[in-house]
Order: C-alpha cells, then structure tokens, then sequence
C-alpha cells in the first residue's frame, strides 16, 4: 500500500488531508515535528510550511534528513494562489510539489498521483 506521512501543525488540517488520502487508499501516517522515532519506511511526506519563514524551511529540511530519498509535497498558506504546483517554487524550496493554501480534496490527489500515482494496494 502506498504510504505517505502528514507533517501538519494543524490538527484539523492533518486529519482532513488524511480522511481524503485514506479514503483514496493511501496508508497515513502522521509524525510529530519533534518526533525521534526512526521514520517508517515511506512513499510521500507531506510538509506544512508555516511562518515566520525559517521555521518552515527548518521544519523542510528536517524532513529531507528524516526521508532522504523520499518525494516532498510542500503546503502553505503562505503559497500564491495559482502557483505552478511543480515551477520555480517548489524547485527552490526543493521539493516535487508545491500547494498553495486553502486547497480542496481534488488539488490534493491531483499532486500526490503526480509524484506517487495511484495507491498501491497490499495484497498480503
């Protein structure tokens, strides 16, 4: 099953964009920003970039240590609406895809199957 962690300070937030992945088929898991566990074995991290700004980047690169190989989708309220959700932006922040908040369920499986596909299913 493809899996996909949520790193939200949001609570609401966090469980509404994995409500819309789990129902999709997508397995979520959701890390503290300060949890010290080894990070399970991923397909996606999904990392909310808040203000003031180098907390965001902080909180970017903290992910690209915990899941160096992983593909990043960047959120944020701070995020342009009409963004090119894989241009300049994203590059520069390093990540696959950028998503600018408010966003609804259709943006959110758009960038995920962009940069992941469609949910793997587990068959055992």
């Amino acid at each position: 099953m493809s899996r996909i962690v949520i790193i939200e300070h949001d609570l609401l937030m966090h469980s509404l964009l994995a409500e819309w992945l789990t129902a999709e088929g997508y397995r979520v898991h959701g890390l503290a920003d300060d949890d010290a566990q080894t990070p399970p074995p991923v397909d996606l991290v999904i990392v909310d970039v808040y203000m003031p700004r180098d907390l965001g980047v902080e909180r970017l690169r903290s992910a690209r240590r915990a899941y160096p190989d992983v593909p990043l989708i960047a959120i944020s309220g701070q995020f342009r609406a009409g963004l090119d959700c894989a241009g300049p932006t994203a590059q520069a922040l390093g990540v696959d895809r950028v998503i600018p908040k408010p966003f609804g369920r259709k943006a959110l499986l758009h960038a995920v199957r962009s940069v992941i596909g469609l949910p793997v299913l587990d068959m055992g």
